[in-house]
């Protein structure tokens, strides 16, 4: 074994610094004793690990900035149970059928007249489809009430829309209720506050439309179309459930494109003063089986898909500029992928896996709004086969 003599005193440390690294000379200076200690972790790292430290770590942490949320949402099995199931309630109709037996098939009596239906909604900018509910419910409402701001629920300012395009709905002008409302323009707020400061100004806008007790309400987006049948079933029939929310078929950007048949938001709402509230949420246990249409995102534009993106509750799932890139966007649409390049929102893994990727092409469009099918022209776009939008 060699030796050698320090400099500074008779201190002895060992060359052989590959098996006894750990030896340092006691008494060397604080800065030469950690670069020695440096040099001794430096020496027992492999290459490997400088490969993990270097590239894989950050690699690692730019994938979960990148695929966060998704990683989150396929987890959700774990950190979130499912909703109660709904009691579902079997549907029936058929056009031949009188509407006595339809009320009897579904356990119910039958009235000596209808009750009076009241069909209230917030509106922002869907216009077309907008068009397409009020002509399919037209037989069967009494009042159409509609709320409108120039404000989005993220605070955006926006133009009133129906206001300047009321005379595209002149049909409807004797029994329309119509009512704006300035937004708050809140800055950094939850965009659900601003959407239930409007829900609740919409209450008021009820009360001027003459609404009473045992009238029908339909609280429903105005993408989330009850068929007519549905509410002619449900303005005649006696002993109907207080609140009953409508399953409904849930497609996007077009009837292209059939999600599920899991839609509920959409409700009928027997009418009692000072308990009724306008809301968008669960507030029974109670599902009428096939009962319309949620059509989402079906715009005819891809500024509009634009634009809802921007403005609607969910705007956070903006999480990058490119995402709002009409190219990308128009690419999104026929492809039926996810506009927010996000996993489904379910509760099991089961049924997150079998709803992973694009949504197969429908290319049925049978038992859609009447209205649609006899102006095919003007809607194609909503029509299966038509995924190209204008660009304007």
């Amino acid at each position: 074994m060699w030796w050698m003599m320090g400099e500074t005193g008779g201190h002895y440390c060992s060359k052989k610094t590959d098996d006894i690294c750990g030896d340092v000379c006691g008494q060397e200076s604080s800065r030469v004793l950690s670069m020695s200690r440096l040099r001794c972790i430096l020496h027992g790292v492999d290459i490997k690990t400088y490969i993990f430290l270097f590239a894989i770590v950050p690699t690692c942490i730019f994938g979960i900035y990148l695929h966060g949320q998704k990683i989150s949402y396929f987890l959700r099995p774990l950190w979130e149970s499912p909703p109660k199931p709904f009691n579902v309630i079997p549907h029936y109709y058929n056009e031949n059928v009188t509407m006595e037996n339809l009320c009897k098939l579904h356990g119910w009596g039958i009235r000596e007249y209808p009750r009076r239906v009241y069909d209230a909604i917030l509106f922002s900018n869907e216009i077309e489809i907008l068009t397409i509910r009020w002509k399919e419910l037209y037989p069967y409402i009494t009042q159409f009430v509609l709320l409108e701001s120039n404000s989005t629920f993220t605070g955006l300012p926006k133009p009133l829309v129906f206001g300047s395009n009321k005379d595209k709905f002149k049909f409807i002008e004797p029994r329309l209720t119509y009512g704006t409302i300035s937004g708050r323009f809140k800055k950094g707020e939850n965009p659900f506050i601003e959407e239930a400061y409007q829900r609740v100004a919409l209450d008021q806008l009820l009360k001027i439309a003459g609404i009473s007790d045992d009238d029908l309400l339909i609280m429903s987006d105005v993408d989330e179309i009850p068929s007519a049948h549905t509410i002619n079933l449900l303005r005649w029939c006696d002993d109907t459930p207080p609140v009953l929310h409508l399953q409904l078929k849930n497609y996007i950007y077009s009837f292209e494109f059939l999600v599920d048949n899991n839609s509920w938001r959409a409700s009928v709402h027997s009418y009692q003063t000072g308990k009724t509230r306008y809301a968008h949420y669960r507030q029974s246990d109670v599902l009428l089986a096939d009962a319309g249409w949620h059509c989402s995102f079906c715009f005819r534009h891809v500024s509009e898909f634009i634009f809802k993106m921007k403005a609607y509750s969910h705007f956070d799932r903006v999480r990058f500029s490119r995402f709002l890139n009409p190219k990308r966007v128009q690419r999104v649409i026929c492809e039926g992928a996810d506009l927010f390049d996000m996993l489904p929102e379910e509760y099991t893994f089961k049924e997150i896996i079998g709803k992973m990727g694009p949504i197969p092409h429908s290319y049925s469009a049978v038992h859609l709004p009447s209205y649609l099918l006899e102006n095919a022209d003007k809607y194609k776009f909503l029509l299966p086969g038509n995924c190209i939008r204008e660009s304007g």
